[in-house]
């Protein structure tokens, strides 16, 4: 009825498992980070994105207050024209539906404005509707572009994901070491005090355990499983290779047409539309055209400034995307179909597959 027994023992592993088994920890834990630091680089992206969309519906709006306060002025103009028979009726009612398109894409703007403001304020923790000071004038689109090759370069050195499925292979290959070493024994060292026996000299015990890999299938089947998702994370990370060559040339290609029309519409295109404008005003007070020819070329500057700024935004939104490019998957990283296989939008494109948001 005094029986008792007491036992400890400690494990100590084949030599090297150890060590293994905390390269797998350690990998797996920078992998880990990584996606942190992809979170971050979200974040900016997105804090990019949309001030630059602030920063287009805010000129959007300075440009279709002009052209309100403008076209107003030439109403007035055929008012007193109209009262002196020297202008139609019609050209009244013509200037009234152009100040109503005029209103009503106002309306659409602010809403624009409005929804801009939001995200930039829930970006910051803050209510949605709080104001915001107005975005700068103008952004300077200026600089050289630089080398792809030195950028692709870059990106392969120091891209997130890359980086991410490098740390899986190291522990993958970390992983495949450790099924071979369970092949080979654990050991325990035993203390234990055996009440049972009568003689108190056999009560202490001391003993050295060793287990017996016997189940071969059991470890074969550990190492077939470890090295086949090695060589599934090379694979990966080979077609992850691929598509960053893909996204940064994409990503190049984007930002350096976004600066050429820039640049085009800077000196050549606005320029040539506002001497048109001030053409069609001349001409029309000297009764040479009718006013639907000086209303289109209004709408015709009004819509390339838009485009300007459009341009602008995109200049400065493409860039982002190539930064991010650099460092991580971009918020779209299209891959290109094969060809013949129809794309969004035209005949025979599955309409149930999704569609990723921009």
């Amino acid at each position: 009825g005094n029986g008792y027994r007491l036992e400890i023992f400690q494990r100590y592993q084949w030599p090297g498992k150890l060590q293994l088994r905390g390269e797998v920890a350690k990998a797996e834990a920078n992998a880990a980070g990584r996606d942190v630091d992809n979170a971050r680089e979200q974040l900016i992206e997105s804090a990019r994105d949309a001030f630059y969309d602030y920063y287009l519906t805010y000129r959007a709006l300075e440009v279709n207050a002009e052209a309100l306060r403008l076209l107003k002025g030439v109403r007035e103009n055929i008012a007193i024209r109209y009262k002196n028979n020297l202008a139609l009726q019609q050209d009244l009612f013509q200037a009234d539906v152009e100040i109503g398109r005029l209103r009503e894409r106002d309306i659409l703007l602010e809403r624009q404005q409005q929804v801009a403001v939001a995200r930039i304020d829930t970006l910051l923790h803050l209510p949605p509707s709080l104001p915001l000071p107005p975005p700068p004038k103008a952004i300077p689109v200026e600089g050289e572009l630089p080398d792809p090759q030195a950028l692709l370069a870059q990106a392969l050195n120091q891209r997130l994901d890359l980086l991410k499925l490098a740390d899986q292979i190291k522990a993958a290959q970390a992983a495949v070491k450790l099924a071979y070493k369970e092949y080979y024994p654990d050991f325990d060292a035993m203390a234990a005090y055996d009440a049972f026996w009568d003689n108190p000299l056999q009560r202490p015990q001391v003993a050295m355990r060793v287990n017996l890999p016997v189940r071969l299938a059991k470890r074969r089947g550990a190492v077939a499983e470890a090295e086949a998702r090695l060589a599934e994370l090379k694979a990966q990370y080979a077609r992850q290779t691929d598509q960053t060559g893909f996204e940064v040339q994409q990503a190049y290609e984007q930002w350096r047409e976004s600066k050429r029309t820039v640049e085009l519409f800077d000196e050549e295109v606005l320029p040539a539309a506002r001497k048109n404008v001030d053409a069609a005003k001349l001409n029309y007070a000297a009764g040479l055209i009718p006013f639907l020819t000086l209303i289109e070329a209004q709408r015709s500057v009004v819509s390339l400034q838009d485009r300007y700024y459009e341009a602008t935004a995109d200049f400065f939104r493409r860039r982002t995307a190539l930064q991010r490019s650099l460092s991580g998957t971009p918020a779209t990283s299209p891959i290109p179909m094969p060809a013949g296989r129809p794309g969004p939008g035209q005949p025979g494109y599955p309409t149930g597959m999704g569609i990723g948001a921009r």
